[in-house]
């Protein structure tokens, strides 16, 4: 079944709060082996300027996975067949550092959908903002749906 075109456009609701602990932030820099002492080390991060130890830029992953794309995923109306989606490209637009002690939450808009050689191409908006609305970071994905064989 081929993605609904009418769901561009759509925005979901906002996702609950993510409370970011600088434990999730050191296990995803070694996750990712970037050893810099601001993912770890408060005082090396309070002298960069910042509250508390920081994230990488990609560790905002973790919110797109959890809320933005469970929410396509889980919308039957949008006919998203996960079995046979594909990551395209990703991209983020970072206003500051998501930091630790950061409460976040995920707003899911469906940018673009379109169709290629019988694939379907469905563009992913995640503004990720503070619990008091303050815009961190935006991430842009495109997920492939492959024809069906």
């Amino acid at each position: 079944m081929p993605l609904d075109p009418a769901y561009v456009g759509h925005s979901y609701p906002r996702s609950e709060l993510y409370q970011i602990g600088r434990e999730k932030i050191r296990e995803f820099a070694d996750a990712i082996g970037d050893p810099h002492p601001m993912y770890r080390d408060v005082d090396a991060a309070k002298a960069a300027g910042h509250s508390d130890v920081i994230a990488p830029p990609t560790f905002v992953m973790v919110l797109f996975h959890m809320y933005a794309l469970a929410a396509v995923v889980e919308d039957p109306g949008l006919g998203l067949d996960y079995e046979r989606m594909v990551h395209g490209d990703m991209s983020f637009k970072l206003a500051r550092p998501v930091q630790a002690g950061d409460k976040l939450a995920v707003t899911t808009s469906i940018d673009e959908i379109m169709s290629r050689a019988g694939n379907d191409f469905l563009t992913l908006r995640a503004d990720i903002d503070t619990e008091e609305g303050e815009r961190v970071v935006t991430a842009w994905a495109q997920l492939v749906v492959r024809a069906a064989s």
